[in-house]
């Protein structure tokens, strides 16, 4: 049984930053994708970014990119997303994602085979 285990988020001010980690557990192998999408409240769920096995990224949204990194401890089955420049419009449901298909980057981070709701983050002006 996959799990996928978040820590981080919160409430912070516009501008500040926050990290988001993932632990996955009940696989045996690396997965292929490790990644993050966000549920704004009324909105759809949006993919955020993902990272392949072999260290490829793929931010999903515009907005996010020069603010968020994504990173990944294979080892440790552990993804990260930091998340510098904290804007209102990041408030959201943030999900940790896993995929073991092999063009997993292709895939939107929404549709990764294994997801858990992770973390509330809510950015205040």
């Amino acid at each position: 049984l996959v799990q996928l285990v978040v820590s981080g988020g919160g409430s912070v001010q516009a501008g500040d930053s926050l990290r988001l980690s993932c632990v996955g557990s009940g696989y045996t192998y690396s997965a292929g994708c490790m990644g993050w999408f966000r549920q704004a409240p009324g909105k759809e769920r949006e993919g955020v970014a993902a990272i392949g096995r072999d260290g490829n990224i793929k931010y999903s949204v515009d907005s996010v990119k020069g603010r968020f990194s994504i990173s990944q401890d294979i080892f440790k089955k552990t993804v990260y997303l930091q998340m510098n420049s904290l804007k209102t419009e990041d408030t959201a449901m943030y999900y940790c994602a896993v995929d073991f298909r092999g063009p997993c980057l292709e895939i939107p981070p929404q549709k990764f085979a294994e997801w858990e709701q992770g973390a509330q983050v809510t950015v205040s002006s």
